[in-house]
């Protein structure tokens, strides 16, 4: 017998390669940033991570020690989720004023997944959409792995650019505009109920659809609730939602609340992509759901995050350059600064990380041209002494940075 020896770089190049769509996605520079963060000397605003702290653990533990009583939730189930979660999800989109049933409803693992989903029924390559600008850089990570062609809105000032909407809609007839409507991630903006009314009516007069994604939506710490765009134009909308922020991102818990007419393909995608998201998941967030510890736990989450983004704005003054500008936001995790001109929020991370503090530059989350003067914080994952301190040493950082 012959033996034939061929070098690995040579296999490479006879075999096929990427297909375009997968070189057109970017990195994710927040996913890179966890990865340089991970000493525990660090103090990382860079990922928008949930403080561990403020997990349930004793209460999640005992839903799965519950739910394992018996070995249905060990078998496969069906593709739209658990019946009881879907309820449990639906009755509470009713009760803030927008009615649901639970056929409504499709559980997806994580609400990444929802969006990869609705990209995959919804999107041809070379498909115009629109998104906001700066923009979820997950988002920008699927729109890119669809091939689409992805058109940013700009913000004028803290509010959406509504004319700017109307008129890129009516010049490149989007398939959807996706939008994180409130506590948006990364800036913490929200969208005020003139401006849902607005951007609803702007999908009526030219036919898109809207993707509402709300992983954010239950933590505010201060300011009054706003509606769902569904509730504007619900035949336009498709709703994300998540219980990553507000039991634990470890579930990966995730559903869409479709339109009637694209509930039957987003299912077909939903058995296409994985059959169904984990039964013994769904089966344990419906009984904590369920179980009376829910809303309580969730109170104690908003309130140490409140206290935490207090604690961030109060200190933000002293550890930012002079002419820096900040936001306030009313809740989520987010708060979305801007260096004074001159200032490259890229060109000091690698001073605020030789300072053991980190944060994400804003640049990666622009579909179009990038304002190099933004980079994001996130306040949730610390206590307010910790922040101070990571603020102080950021404030630091500043002086070597261009």
């Amino acid at each position: 017998m012959t033996s034939v020896s061929v070098r690995s770089d040579e296999l490479a190049r006879a075999l096929p390669g990427r297909s375009q769509r997968a070189g057109a996605a970017k990195t994710s520079r927040v996913r890179d940033l966890l990865a340089l963060t991970e000493r525990p000397d660090v103090i990382s605003f860079a990922g928008g991570l949930p403080a561990p702290e403020l997990f349930d653990l004793d209460g999640i533990r005992s839903s799965y020690d519950e739910v394992l009583r018996t070995r249905s939730v060990l078998q496969y189930s069906t593709s739209e989720g658990n019946r009881a979660l879907r309820e449990e999800v639906a009755r509470r989109y009713s009760a803030d004023g927008l009615p649901t049933s639970a056929a409504d409803l499709i559980i997806t693992t994580g609400s990444q997944q929802g969006l990869g989903l609705l990209a995959t029924c919804l999107l041809d390559p070379g498909d115009t959409i629109l998104v906001e600008e700066p923009c979820y850089l997950a988002a920008l990570q699927t729109f890119a792995l669809a091939g689409a062609r992805v058109i940013g809105v700009p913000y004028a000032g803290e509010e959406l650019d509504l004319e700017a909407l109307e008129r890129l809609a009516a010049e490149h007839a989007p398939k959807f505009f996706y939008t994180v409507p409130t506590f948006q991630n990364p800036t913490g903006r929200s969208h005020g109920v003139d401006a849902r009314a607005r951007i609803a009516a702007s999908a009526r007069r030219h036919g898109f659809r809207i993707i509402e994604d709300e992983p954010y939506r239950q933590l505010r710490y201060s300011g009054e609730p706003l509606p769902s765009l569904a509730s504007f134009t619900p035949e336009h909308v498709l709703s994300l939602g998540s219980f990553s922020k507000v039991i634990a991102p470890g579930l990966r818990i995730g559903w869409i609340r479709t339109t009637k007419d694209l509930h039957p393909t987003v299912l077909i995608a939903k058995q296409a992509a994985d059959l169904h998201t984990s039964t013994i998941d769904q089966a344990a967030a419906a009984h904590y759901l369920l179980s009376g510890r829910g809303e309580p736990a969730l109170e104690v989450i908003r309130r140490a995050y409140g206290e935490r983004r207090d604690a961030m704005l109060a200190a933000l003054p002293a550890a930012m350059p002079s002419g820096t500008t900040w936001n306030s936001p009313d809740g989520g995790m987010f708060v979305w600064v801007r260096l004074p001109e001159g200032r490259n929020a890229a060109a000091a991370l690698p001073d605020a990380l030789a300072r053991d503090v980190a944060f994400v530059p804003g640049a990666p989350f622009f579909a179009g041209p990038a304002d190099e003067r933004t980079l994001r914080l996130s306040f949730t994952t610390y206590e307010p002494d910790t922040i101070r301190t990571g603020l102080s040493r950021l404030g630091a950082a500043w002086g070597g940075a261009g």
